[in-house]
């Protein structure tokens, strides 16, 4: 909560402490439902839009309240039709969001952190400072957005969502999780479990709580090593977390879930494009239950990292397919203006 002279925003109320609150202020519990759906279902920004309450209610509401939307500075739109958002917090943050369409679904590629608590080498949002964890309802308004921008361009609703814009989301455990319930509520969005994605890249004792409570929720791993050496060279805070670990982590979650991860694969010249990098993952799938996404590599100007040449990214499919491992090949999606994977870092605050 706020001090004692600014208004509370109210979003930070869960369904039954606003119930607790309205019952304290004399008013029925079921008014509190209503400014519920309101806020969450409808998404709307103001007391005013609330109508139906009634005037003198909405007055109180707008003396001691406050709605911290999220604003839409602009969206830039890829030539493939992808829209990346740059979403301005309340308190002038900015962090990036991302529209994704194909001839079947729209997919939301939402942030979690302004900035990142890792440090990833061939990732640019890993190069900013984090600022601070994103808020539940700052994760919301995201998605909220871009379902309204799938509905309007698209004529359809957002289906999917994937928790693989700026930050590490399992750094910011509390509010991933209660996004994701609000998203998933009749009273929110609505949407299945099994439509999100959350990614990580690798944090075991948190991989292993997240199975522990019960999340239906799909899990990526960005793992782009499976050699512990190699790993730690591209992603330093993997000296924390050993190989194993990763793997028992998994079979933990396989365990508890019954849901395969997938694993998110970049492929470089002269970082993990041997014969030994590829055994070294065929020895990582066969402990795990797990399908292998291959991920064309987006140039964050460094010329450390480099993609792969097609003939490895094939050495890499054949391997895996004899060993009855699914794998596919993904294309990035707006890539001509820094919205693909690794790319969010906030360019477009400047333009």
């Amino acid at each position: 909560m706020s001090d004692t002279n600014s208004k509370i925003d109210i979003r930070t109320f869960s369904k039954s402490e606003l119930q607790t609150y309205f019952k304290s202020k004399n008013h029925p519990s079921y008014r509190a439902d209503q400014v519920y759906q309101w806020l969450w279902n409808k998404g709307v920004s103001s007391f005013e839009e609330m109508t139906n309450l009634s005037l003198e209610l909405r007055a109180f509401l707008q003396a001691h309240f406050e709605i911290r939307n999220v604003t839409n500075l602009h969206a830039q739109k890829s030539d493939d039709g992808t829209l990346k958002n740059a979403v301005k917090l309340h308190d002038e943050l900015v962090v990036e969001s991302v529209l994704i369409p194909t001839e079947k679904r729209t997919t939301a590629c939402v942030s979690s952190q302004v900035g990142c608590s890792l440090d990833c080498k061939f990732c640019a949002t890993a190069q900013l400072k984090r600022m601070r964890n994103l808020n539940a309802d700052e994760i919301f308004d995201q998605v909220k957005l871009i379902d309204r921008q799938s509905r309007t361009i698209y004529n359809r609703p957002l289906s999917n969502i994937v928790f693989m814009g700026m930050g590490e989301p399992l750094m910011n455990y509390n509010n991933v999780l209660k996004a994701i319930e609000i998203i998933t509520s009749k009273e929110g969005l609505h949407m299945s479990p099994k439509r999100i994605t959350l990614s990580t890249s690798g944090i075991p004792k948190l991989i292993k709580k997240l199975a522990d409570d019960n999340a239906k929720i799909n899990l990526a791993l960005s793992l782009h090593s499976a050699r512990q050496e190699v790993r730690e060279q591209i992603m330093p805070f993997a000296k924390k977390f050993p190989i194993e670990d990763l793997i028992d982590a998994l079979q933990y979650w396989y365990s508890q879930t019954k849901s395969r991860v997938t694993l998110e694969y970049l492929v470089w010249k002269g970082v993990n494009d041997t014969q030994a990098d590829i055994k070294a993952l065929l020895n990582f799938c066969k402990k795990t239950v797990c399908k292998v996404n291959i991920i064309e590599y987006n140039s964050i100007d460094d010329d450390k990292f480099q993609q792969a040449d097609n003939a490895t990214i094939e050495a890499y499919v054949r391997s895996l397919e004899a060993q009855k491992v699914t794998v596919t090949v993904r294309r990035s999606r707006g890539k001509d203006i820094d919205a693909a994977c690794g790319q969010l870092a906030n360019k477009s605050v400047n333009l």
